[in-house]
């Protein structure tokens, strides 16, 4: 099931999750609770769960629209597949290419994945181990300072 607009908490998320998917759903989303720095704050975003930078550590918010938090990570669930946004590999090309060359060594082969989307159909395609090391690389401080550079270099216009 592709998630609807009127989800409004985390729990409403998890509960809307066809079964077919609960599983590896349950995998990532514990992996990235258990492991994600705790600055981070749990929330829907986009329309998805999302893990963002609060307010109250970086008030400018996302650039692209400041009424929202800065995000880090999005996890959803698609028609096909279950979808992981880190804006964190988008951002830094040292470490998108650390966790490319360790997930083809955990798996076995490159990951599925776009600009900053990672996808996954299947409990044994994720990468446990590489994504825990993945979510303990990156600092909210890190994270910001890489967003702040970005929109310098960018004139602002970063997305």
């Amino acid at each position: 099931m592709i998630h609807q607009k009127n989800l409004k908490t985390v729990e409403d998320y998890i509960n809307s999750i066809d079964s077919k998917w609960t599983k590896l759903f349950n995998l990532i989303h514990t992996t990235i609770k258990n492991n994600i720095p705790k600055e981070f704050e749990e929330t829907i975003s986009y329309n998805m769960i999302g893990f963002v930078v609060p307010f109250s550590i970086y008030p400018l918010g996302y650039h692209v629209n400041p009424e929202l938090p800065l995000p880090f990570i999005n996890l959803g669930v698609q028609k096909n597949y279950i979808s992981i946004y880190h804006l964190g590999l988008y951002n830094n090309k040292e470490i998108l290419e650390w966790f490319i060359q360790s997930h083809i060594k955990e798996k076995g082969k490159k990951p599925d994945m776009g600009k900053s989307c990672i996808r996954y159909k299947n409990i044994n395609s994720f990468p446990v181990e590489t994504f825990t090391q993945l979510l303990k690389m990156i600092s909210v401080e890190s994270y910001i300072k890489d967003i702040d550079i970005l929109k310098t270099i960018y004139n602002n216009s970063y997305q």
